[in-house]
């Protein structure tokens, strides 16, 4: 009886840490709670790393050494699979390629509403050059004065947004910041009155009116807490919808890693036909949230991301900005089109 008790715990854990593992090999990426578990890839291989060393001390007892050695390769071989997903998406960079001519700077960084001072936001955006800016949860006030800001720097911007009514929840507005040099930009309509957009806190579209510069999408997607798991699905899926064109930059908070879009990538995209950014230049694996926790340690959850025309070439995650005020870090991405 006892081994076969053993058998079937053997069996439970080799399935779980599978599923934990590789979720979306069993389509449950976006399940409660598996989606909050596998945001966390570092704590997750730390975890299997602490059942590990555990399960290796039950070893000792020979009664239970079988099922303790089987325990301990079943956490071995998941602690060493979750350790190469990290760095196979990028452990981060220390600093970005030269811009050319050519190039495109994004920056995205949920600024957690007015914990963000804007001259840090607009000091940050100017130090890296950057062309786009996304800022979910921040006022088209609090983003014009970044604007400002930035002007004074010798940094010229367009401010845009979207937001959803004036219950003085910052959540309720993005913000999204363009470089005059990419042309004259505007919000689509269905963007600013809700009628095609995220579903509890707002993403701009903003279309080029002249020049040839990208559809530049601000996204930011609803937090997947249990009570608003469909929520978060749908906005996922809306925002794989906005990467139809080959020529789209869409960054912000995804309140998701790429584990989550997994499922909703279209002709080899990571989310439609946009690819990410930050795994393609080897800052992937970095945790954008939250500041409370090593970079190491927190989840990926920020993103920028390119469909085809455009073709990342660096990426850095800016961890020196920890105390800032925002709970999230700032994500930069360079882009340079394709020939």
């Amino acid at each position: 009886m006892l081994r076969l008790l053993g058998v079937f715990g053997t069996v439970i854990c080799a399935i779980a840490a599978a599923v934990l593992t590789w979720p979306a090999f069993f389509r449950v990426e976006q399940v409660f709670p598996i989606a909050q578990i596998v945001s966390f890839r570092g704590p997750l291989a730390l975890a299997f790393a602490v059942l590990l060393v555990i399960a290796l001390l039950l070893a000792i007892a020979r009664p239970i050494r079988a099922f303790a050695v089987a325990i301990a390769v079943i956490a071995g071989v998941a602690m060493l699979a979750n350790l190469a997903v990290v760095v196979t998406r990028g452990v981060g960079t220390e600093t970005l390629p030269a811009k050319t001519d050519t190039s495109i700077r994004v920056m995205t960084w949920n600024t957690a509403g007015s914990a963000t001072a804007p001259e840090t936001v607009a000091q940050i955006a100017v130090a890296m050059d950057a062309d786009i800016v996304t800022l979910p949860e921040t006022t088209i006030e609090t983003g014009e004065k970044v604007a400002v800001a930035m002007r004074e720097l010798g940094h010229r911007m367009w401010a845009h947004y979207a937001e959803y009514g004036t219950d003085g929840w910052d959540a309720r507005s993005t913000t999204l910041l363009i470089s005059p040099d990419l042309g004259d930009y505007s919000v689509i309509e269905s963007s600013q009155d809700g009628t095609s957009n995220t579903s509890t806190v707002p993403s701009a579209v903003a279309m080029p009116i002249t020049g040839d510069g990208p559809i530049v999408v601000a996204a930011h997607a609803v937090a997947p807490r249990q009570s608003y798991m469909q929520h978060w699905r749908d906005d996922l899926s809306w925002l794989a919808d906005q990467c139809a064109d080959a020529n789209v930059i869409m960054a912000g908070d995804f309140n998701a890693t790429v584990d989550h879009m997994a499922n909703l990538g279209v002709d080899g995209g990571t989310l439609g036909r946009c690819h990410d950014g930050a795994v393609e230049t080897g800052s992937g694996g970095v945790g954008t949230w939250s500041t409370e926790v090593s970079a190491v340690l927190g989840a990926p959850i920020d993103h920028v991301m390119a469909s085809s025309h455009w073709k990342p070439t660096g990426s850095l995650v800016l961890t020196s900005m920890d105390g800032s005020g925002s709970d999230h870090r700032p994500l930069i991405v360079q882009f340079e089109p394709f020939d």
